[in-house]
């Protein structure tokens, strides 16, 4: 098959490492893998012009992208990022994650996901509002509640999803609460939402050390990325008895072997938007955090964290991983070969997805539940998927990964093949 004229992928860039995974799971198909190839190509790719005035009166330009890897399960769902670095195959990349992460933990969903290329700390929030309305009603042609949903990811919140639905709901006409999820509680967002990310995380990763014989009280903990994720992980494991032992921001990074205060910690960086500085621990290198002896990682930052190179110097057992695709390829091989279980972003992160899936039907019901159901049918969506991952893993004798897209890709899959092609 010819590759995609549009992306110039590389074995460990975000599209590169999803075709691996992809190539990896193939095997494992069965007569399924003769549409295998719909998988390595997006549905639907848009990248729109956004320009805005600025506070000084001048005109900016900025480049957004809203990618839908499949359609065929159900509307497109993914968030939207606000970072300079974004690109093309970046988003496309994060909505073929998403893709799997909704069939992993059986979502009436296709994967979807967006961005635009700035940093967001350069603008003023005006400028901000500006831009979030425009990049709206650029891509309203291809969202809505029953096409595609939206949701906060890197560097975006309830606010901006508030700005979306809003625009979204002018251009149309009517108060669409449900073409986003991750909204303020007061236009139809979900209690737990914010959480449900790093609940996940947390409840995933209890799940597999059971599973491993590894004792959660006293267990060391290192995290990288304090945002919403790696936040909400570490103050979970800290309150069931684990010691949050490293942490690393784009701050900087701090240590603390006996384990930190994470109450303390956490008010500091309410008030201080970073760990650095905290007087609770040593601050340490950057590049020395991945030596330091834990016995769960946390990469809940960036994608493509875990290299060849950090890999062989991790002394860890157990890597959840918080963020979306942190492990390159080649640094995965590194750690199957030293024997350290990586739960997938797949399956680890997939509780912010399930809470945002919450909130889509409360609002089309209009009926919204307390945050004890939604804690409660989270934790049993989790706990489950991740059970048939892990059979499906020992069944195979495969690594957790090429289980998740096993499960996954076999329901995309079949709903491919029930469908048929049209026309």
């Amino acid at each position: 098959m010819p590759n995609l004229s549009f992306v110039s992928p590389t074995r460990n860039s975000p599209w590169g490492t999803y075709l691996s995974q992809i190539d990896a799971v193939e095997p494992y198909l069965g007569h399924l893998g003769r549409w295998v190839e719909t998988l390595r190509r997006p549905k639907r790719a848009l990248i729109v012009d956004i320009p805005i005035e600025l506070d000084n009166g001048t005109i900016a330009h900025y480049e957004g992208y809203r990618v839908q890897h499949s359609l065929t399960r159900g509307p497109g769902k993914g968030g939207v990022r606000y970072h300079p670095d974004v690109t093309l195959e970046e988003v496309m990349a994060l909505s073929a994650w998403m893709t799997i992460k909704n069939a992993a933990v059986n979502l009436p969903y296709g994967g979807a996901k967006g961005g635009i290329r700035l940093d967001p700390a350069l603008l003023s929030m005006k400028e901000l509002e500006k831009v979030t309305r425009r990049y709206t009603s650029e891509i309203g042609i291809i969202i809505g509640p029953q096409q595609d949903i939206p949701a906060p990811d890197v560097n975006t919140n309830g606010k901006i999803m508030a700005w979306m639905m809003d625009t979204y709901s002018m251009n149309t006409g009517a108060t669409a609460t449900g073409v986003v999820t991750g909204k303020p509680i007061e236009l139809g967002g979900s209690l737990g939402r914010v959480a449900a990310t790093g609940r996940g995380v947390f409840v995933v990763g209890r799940e597999a050390m059971r599973r491993l014989n590894m004792e959660l009280d006293g267990a060391r903990i290192a995290v990288q990325g304090f945002g919403n994720v790696g936040s909400i992980a570490a103050k979970l494991f800290a309150a069931n008895g684990a010691k949050v032992v490293a942490v690393q921001d784009h701050t900087g990074t701090i240590f603390n072997d006996a384990g930190f205060d994470m109450t303390n910690l956490l008010d500091h960086v309410a008030a201080t938007r970073g760990v650095a500085g905290f007087k609770g621990g040593d601050t340490i290198a950057n590049d020395d955090f991945w030596n330091v002896k834990s016995d769960v990682l946390i990469p809940a930052a960036l994608e493509g964290q875990i290299t060849a190179e950090r890999a062989r110097r991790l002394q860890t057992r157990l890597v959840l991983e918080g963020a979306n695709g942190p492990t390159t390829p080649d640094g995965e091989a590194v750690l199957a070969d030293r024997g350290i279980v990586v739960v997938p972003d797949v399956i680890a992160n997939a509780g912010g997805v399930t809470v945002s899936y919450f909130e889509w039907v409360q609002d089309f019901s209009s009926f919204f539940w307390t945050e004890d159901e939604i804690n409660v049918r989270l934790d049993k969506i989790m706990i489950g998927a991740f059970k048939h991952i892990w059979e499906t893993g020992e069944q195979h004798k495969i690594p957790l990964r090429t289980a998740a897209f096993t499960v996954a890709c076999t329901r995309v899959l079949q709903a491919r093949e029930e469908r048929g092609l049209y026309p």
